[in-house]
């Protein structure tokens, strides 16, 4: 299907990712209704491009019921995101990652919704086993609450393909960046240091990652929401290339064209037992059912991510 006239339901939709989703897709000619939890974020005055913004909670049944009614497709984003955050607050993390999801699927089901595209992580694989990439098949392993939660609602989504039929399918990204990334990430937290001084205070820089730029997710999103043959398929979307944290500080430095001296800080290092030290992903399975690659190059996504943040994204 076409995306003009489609009513469309976008959860987590003031965020990172959902902001952008939301503007490809009004347009694209949908009309979207956007699910956020405060106020509207990024989206305020979209209203006009056909953006109905509803201020809910993933655990208000009541409120999800009269999101869901006449929509097409439901993209769903909503989540507790950070793994700091996570290790503080595990209750809340695992209530409003799984009781959420179930909650939306729920709704949705009862709606009678065409299709549902879920939002997955590949943190709930741990890292990458004799560092080779990681297919849809590897082993899971969840290292921290966060993970542990969405791994909790990805079973969750599965069982609802598998015993009400439900038309679902669950995108599985990898360390997308670009602008509105969270503040807290380590990208904007090197671009944030590095525009006060030289001095880099920063955890493990040994992990590696491969980093996604937000428009080639929001393409995949897109495409799982029309593409046949998808239904009951978890999907990986991410680039093929992992770097190190600290080739990271390299290339943002060299962008800035700003040295940097670096300083191990105690606080940002995580749990020994928990710490994910290779991410590297294998997307075959994207370009065989998506035909989706990623077409923003690394050096590129940065560019466009430090501009966004230096010009005053954050309000610094």
């Amino acid at each position: 299907m076409g995306w003009s006239g489609k009513q469309i339901v976008v959860t987590g939709a003031g965020g990172f990712v959902g902001s952008h989703l939301v503007e490809r897709l009004l347009a694209e000619g949908a009309q979207v209704r956007g699910l956020v939890q405060g106020n509207a974020g990024y989206l305020t005055g979209l209203e006009a491009d056909g953006l109905k913004v509803v201020v809910g909670d993933l655990l208000d049944r009541g409120c999800l019921a009269g999101l869901m009614d006449g929509a097409d497709c439901v993209f769903h984003l909503g989540a507790i995101t950070s793994v700091a955050y996570s290790y503080a607050h595990p209750v809340e993390t695992v209530e409003v990652n799984v009781m959420g999801t179930v909650n939306v699927l729920e709704a949705a089901r009862v709606a009678g919704v065409g299709r549902f595209v879920h939002t997955s992580t590949a943190g709930v694989y741990g890292s990458a086993e004799g560092g080779k990439p990681i297919s849809e098949s590897h082993p899971v392993s969840a290292c921290n609450p966060y993970t542990a939660a969405k791994l909790g609602a990805d079973n969750v989504v599965e069982t609802y393909f598998r015993s009400y039929d439900f038309p679902v399918t669950t995108l599985r990204l990898f360390n997308t960046y670009g602008p509105r990334m969270g503040q807290y990430l380590i990208l904007p937290t090197i671009v944030e240091q590095l525009m006060v001084g030289p001095e880099l205070r920063l955890g493990d820089l040994r992990p590696t990652r491969p980093f996604t730029y937000v428009d080639d997710i929001v393409e995949a999103y897109l495409r799982m929401g029309v593409t046949e043959g998808v239904l009951g398929e978890v999907i990986h979307v991410g680039a093929e290339e992992d770097i190190s944290m600290l080739a990271l500080v390299e290339r943002v430095s060299s962008i800035m064209e700003q040295p940097y001296a670096l300083v191990e800080d105690a606080s940002r290092l995580r749990p020994a037992n928990s710490e994910i030290f290779r991410v590297c992903v294998d997307n075959s399975k994207a370009r065989r059912l998506l035909g989706w690659s990623p077409g923003v190059g690394l050096e590129a996504g940065l560019r466009s991510t430090v501009d966004w943040i230096k010009g005053g994204g954050y309000g610094i």
